[in-house]
């Protein structure tokens, strides 16, 4: 099946420009020059990757990321000459899946729109690999891995694509430590090459949606010097004796 890319830019070269290179690679091309323009696009059509600008008028990318992640999990690359590490972290935090600064090199934007459709849609399909449980419990927690959806206490705590395959690699191995570099390996499906605080705001993100806001973490845990872990059953059967 042919996939569908939005891209969402006020600059219209930069639009043409990558529409060229990525209708090369057979996929379909919709066009958005500001964030309105973009958001009709995405609830009117079936898209499967969107690459969005920072700086557009109307809708700007933060603002139309922040509306998106609300109700979808397609992946999103920001491509903006907003290139600070506060924007990167800022663009991550709001539910962003890749940052690419301008200028760029259209060869590597389409690289890494195939990795993360790759990501999106092929990472499990291998028949080799065993089949994960159909649900993993942990406390209070109950991941449905076919759903790929997550309940706290039998409600549904909605996750980006990212947040969901991080907690994944955490229930499907409950107590076993996890360094960085393994943990952005597993999510990003990309090699790890420094430090740029990425899975520590995923992990920020991650306990913000299931930790208790008024005591410490008790799901996931930071194992000083080596990365992090996840509570196991035994915890809270501990807690409940």
């Amino acid at each position: 099946m042919i996939k569908t890319i939005l891209i969402a830019d006020d600059e219209r070269e930069i639009v043409e420009l990558l529409k060229l290179f990525l209708e090369r690679e057979n996929y379909e091309v919709i066009e958005a020059y500001d964030g309105e323009q973009a958001w009709a696009c995405i609830r009117q059509r079936r898209i499967d990757l969107a690459v969005v600008d920072i700086m557009m008028p109307r809708l700007d990318g933060y603002q139309l990321i922040k509306k998106l992640r609300a109700d979808y999990k397609l992946p999103v690359i920001i491509l903006s000459a907003k290139n600070r590490d506060s924007d990167k972290i800022l663009g991550l935090g709001l539910g962003a899946d890749d940052f690419i600064a301008k200028p760029f090199n259209p060869l590597e934007v389409v690289a890494r729109i195939q990795a993360q459709l790759r990501r999106a849609f092929d990472f499990n399909a291998s028949e080799s690999k065993p089949e994960p449980p159909s649900h993993t419990t942990i406390g209070p927690l109950t991941l449905d891995h076919h759903a790929c959806v997550v309940y706290r206490g039998g409600i549904e705590i909605p996750l980006t694509s990212l947040e969901y395959k991080m907690l994944n690699t955490f229930m499907l191995a409950p107590g076993r430590i996890f360094t960085k570099q393994q943990l952005f390996e597993q999510a990003w499906s990309e090699t790890y090459w420094e430090d740029d605080n990425s899975i520590m705001v995923l992990i920020y993100r991650l306990r913000d949606k299931i930790e208790d806001p008024h005591g410490p973490p008790v799901f996931v845990k930071t194992v000083r010097g080596l990365g992090y872990k996840f509570a196991t059953k035994d915890d809270f059967v501990e807690k409940n004796r």
